[in-house]
Formats: structure tokens, sequence, C-alpha cells
């Protein structure tokens, strides 16, 4: 099949995209896994999945929003990332890879992943694109998760959430969230994210928390043993292994737990005409924040960290993008330290100048607990919500927002099944723990 002459109505358009789809399955089909495919037969499924996606761009040029219209029931229904994308294979087949394409993918190593994600990633930037589809896709991506809204009941009760990334602990109005994978030293993977939303969740519901506070907990990693570390980025053991998702990790992080940290919560059971339910942040870095840890200060109000800590974005070496960092470290810190930190890898001690871009307090490692105390008293005005929140309308829009990760959500889809990308994690994920 040709993409010279696209017939103009949406139902002839997909009766050629679904075409293209199908030949794609019947030539995968013919083919063995990817790792052992000789350079013809990598062509040859190369060929057809370009075929293929250059259609489905062209389709969703045209039609992304008759498409999000229809799978939402004219934005009536509030799907999020994996929803849409689940209801989208099934209101157009051919589209975006079906629940069997992306359980088979799931089943293995990254190496042998076909690049469905890819598709979704085509699919996902399209409605991001569009003003009216993507502003609804990320409210939908501001409402509580239904795992904290199960939850919520017990933790207004209790004070106390322990899941298997976090500890999540009231106390005096705090929502005190401790990162706690020990053993990797709160490396992020799915199941981190989805700890982290449900925790900023039941945060921001909960009446009784005034204000959340993020910190590392104590690791039992050898080389730290019995210190706190704040984050050493994604888990790239998950990535080689084929555990890190386009939908369930990468855009999931962005749209979800990061933006409900800047932005607080959107729901429409809520009196519409009140902002949504925010609250001030504070995070204290102790050893390092590297790669997502650093993205995540990005968002905060208020930054302290360890004298003898350090930060650093080493995406660009790993060969993925860090988040949204591009668009926000630029702005913070400007262009020059941008390229710096993301393309040539700059590690930035606490004690340099350069991290009070990033950081507001720097603190002797043996007084940090009494440093984010008071820091915590200091953010509990009555008018911080109001203020933080014009703050954050006055540095980044939802739209300016919304445009990145538009082109994020391919740019990352792409990166994650690149060769430089599998060789590297492959060689992470054969070193001793």
């Amino acid at each position: 099949m040709t993409t010279a002459a696209l017939p103009r109505s949406i139902a002839a358009y997909w009766v050629h995209l679904a075409d293209a789809a199908a030949h794609v399955d019947r030539v995968l089909a013919a083919l063995p896994l990817p790792t052992r495919r000789t350079a013809q037969q990598r062509a040859e499924a190369a060929a057809a999945h370009d075929a293929a996606r250059r259609l489905r761009a062209r389709f969703l040029d045209a039609y992304a929003d008759q498409v999000y219209d229809e799978i939402t029931g004219g934005r009536t229904r509030y799907l999020r990332l994996d929803e849409l994308a689940e209801a989208a294979a099934n209101a157009f087949p051919g589209l975006v890879p079906t629940a069997a394409h992306l359980a088979v993918e799931r089943s293995r190593a990254q190496a042998d992943k076909e690049g469905y994600e890819i598709d979704q990633g085509i699919f996902l930037r399209a409605i991001l694109r569009s003003a009216p589809s993507g502003r609804h896709l990320m409210t939908a991506m501001l409402r509580p998760t239904d795992r904290a809204l199960r939850l919520l009941p017990e933790f207004r009760r209790t004070g106390l959430l322990v899941t298997e990334a976090v500890r999540l602990e009231r106390r005096d109005g705090v929502a005190r969230l401790t990162l706690c994978r020990q053993d990797c030293l709160n490396a992020e993977d799915e199941q981190q994210v989805d700890d982290m939303e449900t925790a900023v969740d039941l945060a921001l519901l909960d009446p009784a928390v005034r204000i959340g506070l993020v910190r590392g907990g104590e690791m039992s990693h050898p080389r730290y043993q019995g210190r706190r570390v704040f984050s050493a980025g994604i888990n790239l053991k998950s990535i080689s292994a084929g555990r890190i998702s386009l939908t369930g990790f990468l855009l999931r992080r962005e749209l979800g737990y990061l933006h409900k940290l800047a932005r607080g919560l959107a729901d429409d059971e809520l009196d519409r005409w009140l902002p949504p339910v925010q609250k001030p942040w504070v995070a204290a870095v102790d050893t390092f924040a590297i790669g997502g840890g650093c993205q995540l200060l990005m968002v905060f109000d208020h930054v302290l960290a360890a004298a003898d800590a350090y930060l650093s974005l080493p995406a660009a070496q790993e060969g993925i993008v860090p988040g949204a960092a591009n668009l926000r470290l630029a702005r913070i810190g400007g262009a020059r330290l941008a390229r710096q930190v993301i393309l040539g890898g700059r590690r930035i001690e606490a004690t340099e100048p350069a991290a009070g871009l990033l950081v507001d307090e720097v603190v002797p490692s043996g007084e940090m607990d009494a440093a984010v105390e008071a820091a915590l008293a200091r953010l509990a005005g009555d008018a911080v919500v109001a203020n933080r929140r014009m703050i954050n309308v006055a540095e980044e829009s939802v739209d300016d927002l919304r445009a990145y990760l538009a082109e994020f959500a391919l740019e990352q889809a792409l990166r994650i099944h690149a060769p430089d990308v599998l060789a590297k994690t492959g060689r992470f994920a054969e070193r001793p723990a």
C-alpha cells in the first residue's frame, strides 16, 4: 500500500489505515523476534511499520478531534492515558495497538519488542497537539485515581499509607511522603509512579493536610546503607526488562503526579468555579537527585539540599528525554545551563552557585531535619496556596506544557526503542547489584 492518494472521508481513510495495520501484523508474524532478525528482515519490518505510521500520522492530523470526541462521548468521559489508548484501539481498529499487541509486548524484554508504543506516541501526540482535546485529556489526568479514592477513607482515619515504594504519614497537618525503595536508591519504575500518584492524591484530597513533604528514606543498598537518598532517577534495569511503558510511566508520570504537584487536582464533581485543589510542597534532597529526582525539584515550592548532595540529568547520556526538564530547566536556569546539564551531562553540586537555581536552601547534612521543619512552618500561611497557584500560572501555562508533552509523547516513544538505548540499558542490566 502507498500513501500517495488518500481518500477524504474519515471512514474510507480509516479502511486504508486498518489495511496497513493488518499488513504489519502479517509481516511481523512471519518473522523471528527482533533480536534474531537478519538485516533484510529488520528492513522488511521497518518498511511495514513506516508505511502504517505515515498513514496513522496523516489520519490523526486530519481527524484527531473527531476521534477523541467519538471515544470520550463528546468529551463527557474523562479517560486516562491507558484507558484512552485502549478505547481508541476498540473504536478505530488499526489506529493504535490492541490490548493483545500490548500483552505480548509486556511479556518481552525491551530489545525484543516491536515498538507498538511508537504508534501510541503518534496517537497521543495528535491528541495533545489539539487545544480542545489535549486540555480535556490533561484535565482527565488531574483527576484523583480510582486507587486513591478507594484508599481515602482509611487514610483520613489513620493518617498512614504504606505501599511497596512509598510511605505517606500525616502528622501535624503535614503529609510526609517518604520514597522507600531501599534496594535500588529510589530508582523509579511503574510501581513507584503508581504509588507516588496515589500518595499525592491522598495528600491533596485529605482536608487535614495543609502541606506536603517529599524526602528519600534510608537505604539498604550496600553502597549507601543507612543513608537517606532522594532518587537515582529512572530504573534502567526496568527499561531493559521491558517494564517501562509510555502510558504507565513515561507520559503518565508527567501528566499524573508531577502535574498534580504543580497544579493540584481537577474533578468535575467539585465546584467548577473554584480553583483546583492545591497545596504547597517541600522537597528535601539527601545524597543526590539524579534524573527523574532532579526533574521533580522543578515543580516544588521549596527545595532543601544537604551540603554534600548533588543534582544531575543524565538522560541524554542514557539516550532518553528527561521528561519535562527540557522545558522547565531552560526556563528556570536559561538555555546555556539547560544545554550543559541535559546535553553535556554537567553535574551540579549543592554548594555551587548554579544550584541556587534549583535549590532554595543548602544545609549541613546533620541539620537537615531541623531545616525541613522550619521550611514547613514558613509555608503555613493562609495565602500561600493562592499565591503559589498564581506563580505557577505565570510560570508555565497549561498550553505550554501541553504543546511540549505532545512532542515528548512521540520523541520518548522513539527513544525508548532506539538501538543505542537498548544497548546501554542492556549493559546496565548485566551489572551486579
